[in-house]
């Protein structure tokens, strides 16, 4: 894992993540920035986040992919469509060598702004 970004907004975030993963990481914020356009962005633990009344998601450059981090709920309810895709409890790896799936990251934004309108779901 490379070393941790040092990094005041998501801008600069992806400014300092390697040149590899910058343009994924653009891609990845316009695409949760679609789904949840009144969302806060901010960094938290280091990492880019989007936030309503609670987090949203994460998401993060590592050394071979660009993590997507939901929760364990949306993780769960995706399970079938995220089968081809390394996945833990409540993450998600995108490796940097292929194309974001950008329809199920949308997907899966979209179920997260859902559950947390309509459960007051809280993160983790």
């Amino acid at each position: 894992m490379p070393a941790p970004i040092k990094a005041k907004t998501i801008a600069e975030y992806i400014d300092a993540a390697p040149k590899l993963a910058q343009e994924k990481l653009i891609e990845m914020r316009a695409c949760l920035r679609e789904i949840a356009p009144g969302a806060e962005e901010s960094l938290k633990w280091g990492v880019p986040a989007f936030s309503y009344k609670r987090i949203l998601f994460t998401f993060a450059a590592r050394k071979d992919h660009i993590g997507f981090y939901p929760t364990p709920s949306a993780v769960e309810t995706f399970s079938r469509e995220l089968a081809a895709f390394k996945t833990g409890t409540s993450s998600i790896q995108f490796p940097l060598e292929k194309p974001l799936p950008l329809p199920l990251i949308r997907k899966i934004a979209a179920f997260r702004v859902r559950e947390l309108n309509e459960k007051d779901a809280k993160w983790m």
